[in-house]
């Protein structure tokens, strides 16, 4: 993102989050069967599902729901097997997005995502056609104030690939998917507390838009967002 806007488009975006809580939940749950399912029903040796967990926490899912998903995708309870899928495209302005999806049916996803882009001014895009414009990485933004030496310090030393300071005074550190938990651990020991800790897809660059564009891309976000087989939506637009 764009320095200066770096903190104030991650505090939009988890408003808007927080407005849809029934929705995240749903989302949620599915994140933690498919993790649990694919790596186990132990946090210990399965970063994906402390994470889902992690974020279920935040949004103050209760306990028994998330134990409840974990028995599914472990097989102790019965569920829906479901598929991940990846569709790519663009928005306003040529802006760039990733949706990723958990569906138990590729047609019927296929179809509202291609209906989301059509009828908010975007267009889904091939396989790859944009996804070369984002890096796959561990993610922790801290707010404007944090100790930036301290953070350096820590997170270089703990495996970080990079720690950058951002015009807002957000310090963001990035880090290699498999050793996210980790560095995020000895960041937290040492009592540094991001306010975003996210395995993501990170624009390597980004388009700012202003106005009736951002309206309009926000709108498309919204919409994709908004689909129940979706699970994140990535974009390197910036309000």
């Amino acid at each position: 993102m764009a320095g200066h806007s770096k903190w104030a488009n991650i505090q939009h975006r988890k408003g808007r989050q927080d407005e849809k809580r029934g929705k995240i939940w749903t989302k949620l749950i599915k994140e933690i069967t498919v993790a649990a399912k694919l790596g186990g029903g132990d946090i210990g040796t399965n970063p994906r599902l402390r994470l889902a967990i992690d974020k279920a926490k935040d949004a103050n899912m209760p306990n028994d729901n998330v134990q409840r998903a974990i028995s599914r995708g472990t097989g102790s309870l019965e569920g829906v097997n479901y598929e991940e899928i990846r569709y790519e495209g663009y928005g306003i302005n040529g802006a760039a997005i990733i949706v990723d999806c958990l569906t138990d049916n590729r047609t019927r996803t296929v179809a509202e995502v291609r209906h989301a882009f059509n009828k908010n001014g975007g267009n889904m895009g091939a396989e790859g056609s944009v996804a070369f414009m984002f890096k796959h990485c561990g993610q922790m933004l801290f707010a404007p104030g944090s100790n930036e030496d301290q953070i350096l310090e820590i997170a270089l030393d703990a495996g970080a690939d990079d720690v950058l300071t951002h015009d807002d005074g957000s310090v963001e550190v990035l880090t290699p998917v498999p050793d996210f938990s980790k560095i995020q651990d000895v960041l937290m020991n040492a009592g540094l507390k991001p306010e975003l800790a996210t395995v993501a897809m990170r624009p390597e660059n980004e388009i700012a838009l202003e106005g009736d564009q951002a309206d309009s891309m926000q709108k498309l976000l919204d919409a994709l967002e908004n689909l129940d087989d979706v699970q994140e939506v990535f974009t390197n637009a910036s309000f």
